[in-house]
């Protein structure tokens, strides 16, 4: 069975491998874009441009407002049956009113 010394020094000469295969492999990826970049005749300037935006027209449902779905009659609150219910609807629940009571 090995000391902790020679363990110690086992994990050393392992972080020495790894930090000299770091280096190698980046030097080989920077070597290999360079190449690319040549064969292509791009420039850093053409790897930092924004691509161009989304067309407006593609927009998701975040954002919008949900239709709603249940209104108080006597107030005009309303409530579009997402997120916690309101104080006005938990009151008229509470006090024996049903949830459908209130549909749109």
């Amino acid at each position: 069975m090995p000391t902790l010394q020679e363990l110690l020094a086992q994990k050393a000469e392992i972080e020495k491998q790894i930090i000299e295969t770091q280096r190698a492999e980046r030097a080989e990826a920077i070597a290999k874009v360079k190449a690319l970049m040549a064969e292509h005749g791009l420039t850093l300037a053409d790897l930092s441009a924004r691509a161009p935006a989304a067309p407006k027209a593609a927009k998701t449902a975040a954002g919008r407002k949900a239709p709603v779905k249940y209104r108080n009659p006597a107030t005009g609150d309303t409530w579009s049956g997402r997120g916690l219910q309101p104080k006005w609807l938990r009151a008229e629940l509470a006090a024996g009113r049903q949830l459908s009571d209130f549909a749109v």
